[in-house]
């Protein structure tokens, strides 16, 4: 009986199975490429607003404090999202014939809050309490960038439990000064120096790796 195959089908079996592998660990990098890019993680990238309120106009320019909008965030695990009342503290005088702010007066005067397009998003089985991370020393930038310079609000960063654990292995590398938490320029020095042992100490800050500290 002849053969049913060739010698060469020996060559092209190795060849077909080489291949193949190589082309499973390229789409596995394309994938972990893909899933760490903008267009799955949002980093960058500005979300379409009822308003285009600008942080670089209000933080920046008029140097508004995190917490005049954020009226939670040092008391409660939600920073807050703004009621509209709190816009027309400022904008019943200034600005307020203008289009762009229609929307603004509107909500105010029917009562029926904007609805606003999350930027930072954590999934439900994320817990995050933005309290205990400021009692920790733990300020706005570190998570949020430098809002200053954004004229529209966008992710800073993946918000990945790998981006969060590299924070929660080492937080003293991260902490800061209880003056400097609001301030969205203030930035971590490199390195890890005597003054963040010594804000370490006074916050006294711990790793937490226990996963039911961030899934409940």
């Amino acid at each position: 009986m002849g053969q049913l195959f060739r010698p060469s089908a020996n060559t092209i079996a190795r060849v077909s199975i080489i291949g193949g592998l190589i082309g499973l660990i390229l789409i596995g990098i394309a994938l972990y490429q893909l899933n760490r890019s903008s267009f799955s993680t949002g980093i960058l990238i500005a979300k379409e607003q009822p308003i285009p309120f600008s942080h670089k106009h209000h933080v920046a320019a008029l140097g508004i404090d995190c917490r005049f909008c954020h009226t939670s965030a040092e008391t409660s695990p939600f920073a807050g999202i703004p009621p509209t009342a709190i816009c027309m503290k400022c904008h019943s005088i200034l600005w307020n014939t203008s289009p762009m702010l229609e929307p603004v007066r509107q909500s105010f005067d029917s009562g029926e809050p904007l609805r606003w397009n999350r930027v930072h998003d954590l999934p439900d089985h994320v817990y995050f309490d933005h309290s205990i991370h400021l009692a920790s020393g733990i300020g706005c930038a570190a998570c949020h960038g430098d809002v200053s310079t954004m004229p529209l609000m966008r992710k800073n960063a993946t918000l990945h439990m790998q981006w969060c654990l590299n924070c929660h292995r080492n937080p003293e590398k991260f902490v800061g000064p209880k003056e400097e938490l609001f301030n969205s320029q203030w930035h971590t020095p490199e390195g890890f120096s005597g003054e963040q042992a010594k804000l370490a100490r006074e916050f006294d800050i711990k790793s937490k790796m226990n996963c039911s500290t961030c899934h409940r």
